[in-house]
């Protein structure tokens, strides 16, 4: 053996007890799992004595966005501070493969607007030396990488692949090409296909992202190539036409698994996510609710208004460039014309929304907005909209978007018909920062709320992602299966508080989130973390394909 990993208590993926166990490597793989003491080191091998850590499989994140990060950052970060060691981008329809030249900066504005990214760091990082999909993977499969990772082909930019962008339904010649173009990226290694119906996916210039404009039987169609195949996952973001009868039908129809998100707790519909589980539950097929277990809580400025797209007034600023969107914030008619539905919209926002970063506003910091509303005269939306322009758009908000009912969550998580995911890791990078779900999940809900147990938790994180989405050898802790693991101590594991960095291409910011009683993990076989460190130039990961 190459690698012997001592004195842990072994949780491995099943659901089943903690025991103590030894675990031995040799290359990548995992060659025997043994009772301590049984598992003699040859002259060679390295010996890790864990001393009462938990041993685990590496999570698996099957919900993030890092297809344009991984074109820049090896690390994968933050995912790789939190014990994940494989990820599943490409998620909600978006990605950057496959797009023709003249599509880029569509690629680029669409993922500015709808998954708050920098355009500028997508500018200077995204290296385009692809076309197709099989070319994108090819160059993921050849950088660095610190995790392993799989990609979905998106809906967005197969569209616009196809039909070049055009706000209508598809020609059946231009439907059998989307199938041909999935066919291609599915036999490449694409871990299936994803869509979006989402209202508020609004994309390139406030426009409707592309998928919004398919008919439902373009979607049956393409998800009929997964089935043909016999591989895949199809993951889809609800909307219009696409709900938990429609899931069902396609998840028995083409006998493929399907993932939707997402299912949200709220505080003001107690109850309601566990009567939706119960109703998609009822129906047959494999299907997945995609459920978080942070609330969603971003940090908006009005340059970039994304979570206010859902609202027909709030579409015409994402129109316009970040730099002219203060101007239409100036405009009387315009908030005479947004003002009553923004306020209605964001009704049950208003308290749980507040000033967070500012220049200059620092006796409005940490307030709710409709109270300090109140106070000066004014309503949330007219003081939200003064108080960045009188700040030079500076003044960010911290705003509780969804997912905010907390007891709920508690029963989701309960529930083995939900799966984990929606960190979203790799977007909203200067809203928000959920790539830490997984510490957040064993240092919250297992040790200091008792909702789950550990093995529950771990089984979450790595045994449920490894079934639902047909990840091989990866997710147990297993002889055979790749040398993925995590080691953490169940009485520290959690997160820090959110910090702000710059550190993306062109210096943008972005959030970030790090990790505490993570001691060790390895990739492959590899160690990529000791003693609660990064290890630097460490990248085993490889391209997870179908």
């Amino acid at each position: 053996m190459d690698l012997l990993l001592r004195g842990a208590s072994l949780v491995d993926g099943t659901g089943a007890p903690a025991r103590p166990a030894d675990v031995a490597v040799e290359g990548d793989r995992i060659t025997a799992v043994r009772d301590p003491g049984e598992l003699v080191p040859g002259l060679g091998t390295e010996v890790v004595d864990l001393d009462g850590l938990t041993l685990a499989p590496g999570f698996i994140d099957v919900h993030t966005h890092y297809d344009a990060q991984i074109l820049w950052d090896a690390d994968l970060t933050p995912s790789s501070w939190h014990g994940v060691t494989s990820v599943v981008m490409g998620n909600c329809g978006f990605g950057v493969a496959p797009t023709r030249p003249e599509h880029r900066e569509i690629v680029v504005r669409t993922l500015e607007n709808v998954e708050g990214m920098s355009m500028e760091a997508l500018d200077a990082g995204i290296d385009w030396c692809f076309e197709d999909f099989p070319e994108y993977l090819d160059a993921v499969d050849r950088r660095r990488k610190r995790l392993n990772v799989g990609a979905f082909i998106g809906h967005t930019p197969l569209r616009l692949f196809v039909t070049g962008g055009e706000e209508r339904p598809a020609t059946a010649d231009e439907v059998d090409a989307m199938r041909r173009v999935v066919r291609e990226a599915l036999e490449a290694g694409a871990i299936g296909f994803s869509t979006s119906r989402q209202p508020a996916h609004q994309g390139a210039f406030g426009r409707p992202v592309p998928s919004r404009f398919a008919e439902t039987d373009e979607v049956y169609a393409i998800a009929s190539v997964l089935g043909e195949l016999g591989k895949g996952v199809l993951q889809v973001s609800i909307g219009p036409g696409m709900f938990v009868e429609q899931f069902s039908e396609i998840a028995t129809r083409y006998g493929i698994p399907v993932t939707w998100t997402a299912l949200m707790a709220r505080a003001d519909k107690p109850g309601a996510a566990l009567r939706t589980v119960e109703r998609g539950g009822a129906l047959p097929g494999e299907v997945y609710p995609q459920i978080a277990c942070r609330p969603i809580v971003m940090q908006i400025g009005m340059a970039d208004p994304v979570p206010l797209a859902e609202i027909d007034e709030w579409k015409e600023a994402l129109a316009l460039p970040r730099a002219e969107r203060a101007g239409l914030y100036r405009d009387a008619e315009w908030r005479d014309r947004a003002r009553e539905t923004t306020l209605k919209a964001w009704s049950h926002r208003w308290p749980k929304t507040a000033v967070e970063e500012t220049d200059v506003h620092h006796d409005a910091v940490g307030i709710p907005l409709d109270r300090l509303a109140e106070e000066r005269g004014t309503t949330p939306f007219d003081l939200m909209l003064d108080l960045a322009l009188s700040d030079g758009m500076a003044t960010r908000f911290r705003i509780v978007l969804d997912n905010d009912g907390d007891g709920e969550i508690g029963g989701l998580l309960a529930d083995r018909r939900t799966l984990l995911g929606l960190s979203d890791a790799g977007a909203h990078a200067t809203q928000l920062c959920d790539a830490c779900y997984s510490t957040h999940l064993l240092g919250h809900w297992v040790r200091e709320r008792g909702a789950i147990t550990l093995e529950e938790a771990v089984w979450r994180l790595t045994g449920h992602p490894h079934q639902a989405f047909r990840i091989k050898e990866r997710g147990l802790v297993k002889e055979g299966f790749h040398a993925d693991l995590v080691a953490f101590d169940p009485w520290t594991v959690g997160t820090t508080p959110v910090e702000r960095v710059h550190d993306q291409p062109g210096g943008a910011d972005r959030l970030v989130v790090r990790s505490t009683g993570v001691e060790h993990m390895w990739v492959n076989g590899t160690a990529t973390r000791a003693g609660g460190e990064e290890i630097a130039g460490a990248a085993p990961g490889r391209l997870i394909r179908s």
